[in-house]
């Protein structure tokens, strides 16, 4: 059950941003930290990546776990008991289902997707860098490998 009335819950949502999030910003910090270079918020791409990486063609998507339905199979159930049931449910369904349209034209057109959760955006930002920067190495890795070749 929603513990907030009607006009607190609009206040919230209508809060609710969809560019420059917290999640986002703390990514962007610790990559600019380390040097990597990006652009944020980058239309020229299907799903327009929070983070596109052009230099390595790496999209990266930061996700909040509601929006995106992280853990669905327990997420779902939960919605089915609350208000607006079937508003929520069929939302992140079709989020769900945008987030894997997008994610196949991006590896279509040769480029690397990432997707972070939010809260390990939060909690473990060192990790979610360590992702980026093995994978920038794997490319690295991989054109080194196709020059000798």
């Amino acid at each position: 059950m929603d513990c907030l009335t009607p006009e607190q819950r609009h206040k919230n949502m209508v809060n609710i941003k969809s560019k420059d999030t917290s999640i986002e910003v703390v990514l962007r910090k610790a990559l600019w930290n380390k040097g990597i270079r990006y652009r944020k918020n980058y239309k020229l791409l299907p799903g327009t990546p929070d983070i596109a990486i052009t230099k390595y063609k790496i999209a990266i998507f930061c996700d909040s776990e509601f929006f995106h339905g992280k853990d669905w199979e327990v997420l779902k159930p939960r919605l089915e008991k609350g208000k607006n049931a079937e508003f929520w449910i069929k939302k992140i369904g079709k989020n769900r289902e945008h987030d894997d349209e997008v994610n196949k034209k991006l590896l279509f057109m040769g480029w690397t997707v990432i997707r972070f959760w939010g809260n390990d955006i939060k909690k473990k930002t060192d990790e979610c860098i360590k992702v980026i920067e093995e994978t920038i190495f794997d490319m690295l890795i991989c054109d080194e490998e196709m020059q000798d070749s």
